[in-house]
């Protein structure tokens, strides 16, 4: 569609950072204009060879075939680019992808690979003229691509995770969250296998193995998603519903029923759910995240499903992703807290109007404590300034910045400001915007200068301190105050433990998951193996349910020297491939003198794990 606004249409043409043109409603004057073109060719992605102010991908088509047999994608992945007047050249990123064709407007061309590099892999450039159309790659992916899991099995499974540049391993691409395209593809699979993508998705098999998908809003490379296995759909509402294998569906189909009820809620408080459908999809146990936020398909792990729907907050964190980091995207990997940040805030919100605020506050308490904990260990490392929210990440992995300071300080610094300002006032300010930079990008500083510009005074900003909450390593001395009465509680009766206390008169089975988790963290330091043996035997711990209690219990066994859990801790280890769990309890073995039992579990769990532990994992235990 032609449009008259040829001021507009010129803004498009121009490859901003910006990924996603529709024509504004009202007429911004040219010096607005040229100041937000100059602003966004300021935000370098360090983490990405693309040069999108030169030429940018607007639409990526990928057609591909997935072979379990030799653990290789073959592929062709069509873009349609958006050029500058003086193009010469488009650049994607690469890793570990082989057997190149290229062909610029249905012609072959020549491309140029760059030197490789251990985390960015390499830079495929080639040559175009300004009035080049379409770039075309066939490819093939390495057996051992970053992004990809290839989990064995008569009925095998295949699973990506693209965050936060492993998108490359997989896919040639513009790997910044700063490039937002649309994209289409064809994906070619066993037939008796299910594929599945961050687009509009099959509910059920074909006899082909043949399988399109649809994802017309515009999404940055890590959001990019794939997965293949013998899968079924439930449907929960009109809107929602959940994938998994047949074995495990009716256990997700129950545990996931409030779905629908945290989709309204959080439109309530937002603004209307964009993508259409929100699923979510039930991973094998060795996915290294809780979850992943993949547009219209959430990827999960198993360990949330606790037969009591119990651990669904982190389905909570991953919807509230369809607005802040979806919708609005940091532009950068530095600027991560944006999307963190925002999401742990919306996910309280989601689980208070849900749930109610004791068991949101609850959640919160635990978030502060680890926030807290984890900030610590960073000041004394090796890199204190990682306790900013404003991330410095230049030459390193973007998973260094993946902590609690942009998830949890940012929802404190979130937090401060409804407590401050008002609930409503702050609401007001979100829901404008999310609406106003919808399928767009936001730095840290250009944030700041929106904050300025429509919430808060230069006296509320002054008194609030956002420069320490943004720019100042560690904690802030206002962090909101957390009111829980039944996690008082809780703190009460675990400082009262002693080795003859009574284990039997404790509320355990009355208990939230949340206060048994913060029961088990805060008990006395010198509760040895003794004690521990004695929950053990009256509460059965060990073998609980809920992944989050009984991850807890291992930790805390692991350093209070309860040996009798150390078979349940590497069954688990063996077992699960979350990295939230494996970092800790393989470093409780390592402080307390069992490195050698933690080289010896990993040795057999290692092959089960995505290349995001493995990783960690390499790094902690070499």
């Amino acid at each position: 569609m032609k449009t008259s606004n040829t001021l507009w249409a010129g803004l498009c043409a121009v490859v901003l950072l910006f990924s996603h043109c529709t024509a504004p409603e009202k007429k911004e004057d040219k010096t607005n204009i040229q100041k937000r073109i100059a602003m966004n060719k300021l935000v370098k992605d360090h983490h990405s060879y693309s040069a999108p102010n030169e030429s940018r991908v607007k639409h990526l088509s990928w057609n591909a075939e997935v072979n379990f047999e030799t653990r290789i994608i073959t592929a062709t992945a069509t873009f349609d680019l958006i050029n500058a007047d003086d193009a010469k050249e488009v650049i994607f990123d690469v890793k570990d992808l082989s057997n190149y064709q290229i062909t610029v407007d249905g012609k072959e061309s020549a491309f140029q690979l760059g030197e490789d590099n251990n985390l960015l892999g390499r830079s495929l450039t080639i040559p175009i003229q300004p009035e080049s159309k379409q770039v075309s790659i066939s490819y093939e992916t390495s057996p051992e691509a970053g992004a990809l899991l290839w989990v064995d099995g008569e009925k095998p499974f295949l699973f990506s995770q693209s965050q936060a540049i492993l998108a490359r391993t997989w896919i040639p691409c513009m790997d910044s969250p700063g490039v937002r395209y649309t994209y289409d593809a064809t994906v070619k699979v066993r037939k008796d296998l299910l594929a599945l993508m961050s687009a509009e998705n099959p509910l059920e098999k074909n006899d082909t193995g043949v399988y399109s998908f649809k994802m017309d809003q515009p999404i940055p490379s890590y959001l990019l998603a794939l997965a293949v296995g013998d899968v079924e759909y439930r449907a929960i509402g009109d809107r929602t519903g959940v994938y998994a294998v047949p074995e495990m569906i009716e256990a997700a189909h129950y545990e996931f029923q409030e779905m629908d009820e945290m989709l309204v809620e959080a439109e309530k408080l937002y603004g209307k759910y964009v993508w259409d459908q929100y699923d979510v999809l039930v991973l094998p146990a060795a996915f290294p995240f809780g979850g992943m936020e993949n547009p219209r398909l959430t990827f999960a792990t198993p360990t949330i499903i606790a037969g009591d729907r119990s651990l669904t907050s982190l389905i909570a964190h991953e919807l509230a992703h369809s607005w802040s980091g979806n919708l609005v995207t940091n532009s950068t990997w530095d600027d991560f807290w944006l999307n963190e940040g925002f999401t742990v805030y919306f996910e309280m919100r989601i689980m208070e109007a849900v749930y109610g605020r004791e068991y949101s506050e609850m959640l919160a308490l635990l978030s502060q404590q680890g926030l807290i904990s984890e900030n610590e260990e960073i000041l004394g490392g090796d890199n204190p300034e990682d306790t900013e929210l404003k991330l410095s990440l230049e030459g390193r992995s973007p998973d260094d910045g993946m902590t609690a300071i942009a998830y949890d300080k940012g929802y404190f610094f979130l937090r401060l400001m409804e407590e401050k300002l008002g609930r409503e006032r702050f609401d007001k300010f979100l829901k404008e915007y999310f609406t106003a930079h919808s399928f767009q990008v936001m730095d840290t500083e250009r944030f700041i200068d929106y904050l300025m510009a429509n919430l808060l005074s230069e006296e509320e900003a002054a008194e609030l301190d956002i420069k320490a909450w943004i720019y100042g390593k560690g904690l802030p001395t206002n962090m909101p105050k957390i009111d829980s009465d039944k996690m008082v509680k809780v703190d009460a009766l675990a400082a009262s433990m002693a080795d003859n206390s009574d284990v039997s008169t404790l509320p355990w089975n009355d208990w939230k998951y949340q206060e048994k988790v913060r029961f088990l963290s805060q008990l006395p330091e010198g509760l040895k193996a003794p004690f521990m043996a004695k929950l053990d035997a009256t509460f059965d711990i060990s073998n609980i349910g809920n992944n989050e209690v009984l991850f807890e219990w291992l930790e805390q066994s692991i350093y209070r020297d309860y040996d009798t859990a150390f078979p349940r801790a590497e069954e688990f280890l063996v077992s699960v491939g979350r990295r939230k769990f494996l970092t800790p309890l393989y470093k409780a073995f390592k402080e307390t003198g069992r490195v050698d039992l933690a080289k010896e579990i990993y040795t057999k769990a290692r092959p089960n794990y995505h290349s995001v532990a493995i990783e960690t994992m390499d790094e902690l235990l070499k």
